[in-house]
């Protein structure tokens, strides 16, 4: 039985929670590496004060994607952990640039637990929102869905990435003091953390998830209890119960046994545009420090103004990101969602390559839009197209696991991404955004291996 047809607006509130989030994660992408220097980190340790990301949604997107397929309650299957996490990160928000004072002798050890305590927490409310999508919305408007939520994803990263500029605009000073977090910075975080909280709530009021029995009616499952068998469709097309499924809800390691072939595929793909992302994320700031001249001035951008720029630089790509979103599911369903996947990443790696040869410091946003374009990509096509090869019961927990394919390739180049950049690179970080751009254009050449189902 198909599900109701949502509204535009009710899809829009199914992710809304989602732009808060990514409010708090574009700080964090943005400002991280400008935190941890400013501290006293080294280029060459950066990437390991990042592996806090990955290894929180590790461990911890797979075990609520399961929780919350076995949660029933009077809010929700899902609503919970977002509800829980959202609580969380505003926490982390508000305590991240305090760290300093927090544990004066240790500023970066504090640090680095906030860190990862801030990601835990983002983590548990970014997963169900994933799920919460392939819950709600019929096979014929998830496309429309994740391209939603990508739109209110990128909305948020600029909003995020551009706080910090918005805080000096209204006087507050960008005076990079060392051992200590800038206050427009630290301003920039306490903003974020109030509107996570007011979007995940928005979210929670307005979004009316289906009870057991009408999920188990719309997703073909045996009354009583949704949670412990599924029905499929045969090779026919005629509905077949599922009797291993039946028996018992499946542990962590068979539902590892039994990932989709498309998971797999999608996983290669994943680990090179993640990478790239990552190597972004981590050495932006310091690869175009010393390298970018303002054009008015002829002058080589200031520390203080190199770190508001890289918010800058982080807040343009998602710009792009939104526009193309809006038309990215009319255009998938022309083209296919390979063909745009693919195209997507293409334009990432121009983007990453423009970055190694343009100084200006107004010209380097133009390499940003290509990169917005890959990340519209990203956040969309992979889920669309592997919630199609998911059975209804197990979403949350597959979603969880997919999130592994996000996560490898940043534990990856956190734990080598050092030793790169000062013993291949000579700690010219700038170089490590030339292996980004090689990286997602493996990335779009990894597509063509993907099978999608139509």
């Amino acid at each position: 039985m198909k599900k109701p047809e949502l509204s535009f607006w009710q899809i829009w509130n199914l992710s809304f929670g989602f732009l808060g989030v990514q409010i708090g994660y574009s700080l964090q992408n943005s400002n991280t590496s400008s935190i941890f220097e400013s501290l006293g980190a080294d280029v060459s340790h950066l990437s390991y004060f990042w592996l806090a990301a990955p290894i929180a949604g590790m461990i911890i997107q797979p075990i609520v994607g399961m929780f919350s397929d076995r949660t029933w309650t009077r809010l929700g299957r899902r609503i919970p952990y977002i509800l829980g996490g959202a609580l969380v990160s505003a926490l982390a928000l508000l305590l991240m640039p305090n760290c300093p004072a927090l544990l004066a002798f240790a500023p970066l050890a504090m640090g680095a637990f906030i860190l990862l305590f801030m990601d835990l927490s983002f983590n548990v409310t970014m997963q169900p929102f994933r799920t919460l999508v392939a819950d709600m919305l019929d096979d014929s408007q998830k496309t429309q869905g994740y391209v939603v939520q990508t739109f209110l994803i990128n909305l948020g990263a600029v909003i995020g990435a551009f706080l910090p500029l918005v805080m000096t605009w209204l006087g507050v000073s960008d005076e990079a003091v060392p051992g200590q977090v800038s206050r427009h910075i630290a301003y920039s975080y306490y903003a974020g953390g109030v509107i996570l909280l007011l979007t995940v709530l928005v979210t929670a009021f307005k979004t009316r998830e289906y009870p057991p029995e009408k999920f188990a009616e719309y997703n073909n499952l045996p009354a009583g209890n949704p949670s412990a068998a599924v029905k499929d469709n045969d090779a026919s097309g005629n509905t077949v119960k599922d009797n291993a499924a039946a028996a018992a809800r499946p542990g962590f390691l068979t539902l590892m046994r039994n990932i989709p072939k498309v998971m797999l595929q999608l996983g290669v793909t994943q680990f090179f545009s993640w990478a790239a992302l990552f190597l972004m994320w981590t050495y932006l700031k310091p690869a175009i420090t010393g390298n970018v001249f303002d054009p008015a001035t002829g002058l080589v951008l200031s520390e203080g103004a190199t770190q508001t720029w890289t918010g800058v630089l982080n807040g343009i790509y998602p710009i792009p990101a939104c526009i193309i979103s809006i038309f990215l599911s009319r255009i998938a369903a022309r083209l296919g969602n390979k063909t745009v996947y693919a195209a997507c990443l293409f334009c990432g790696a121009l983007g990453f390559a423009g970055l190694l040869f343009i100084h200006n410091q107004y010209l380097m946003m133009l390499p940003m839009v290509g990169i917005g374009i890959a990340w519209a990509g990203i956040l969309a096509m992979p889920y669309s197209i592997l919630s199609r090869d998911v059975q209804a019961t197990d979403m949350g927990a597959y979603m969880g696991i997919f999130n592994f394919t996000i996560t490898l390739p940043q534990i990856v180049i956190g734990l080598t991404g050092g030793m790169i950049v000062k013993w291949i690179f000579g700690s010219e970080a700038i170089w490590m955004l030339g292996l980004a751009g090689v990286f997602m254009l493996l990335a779009a050449v990894s597509v063509a291996f993907v099978h999608d189902r139509k």
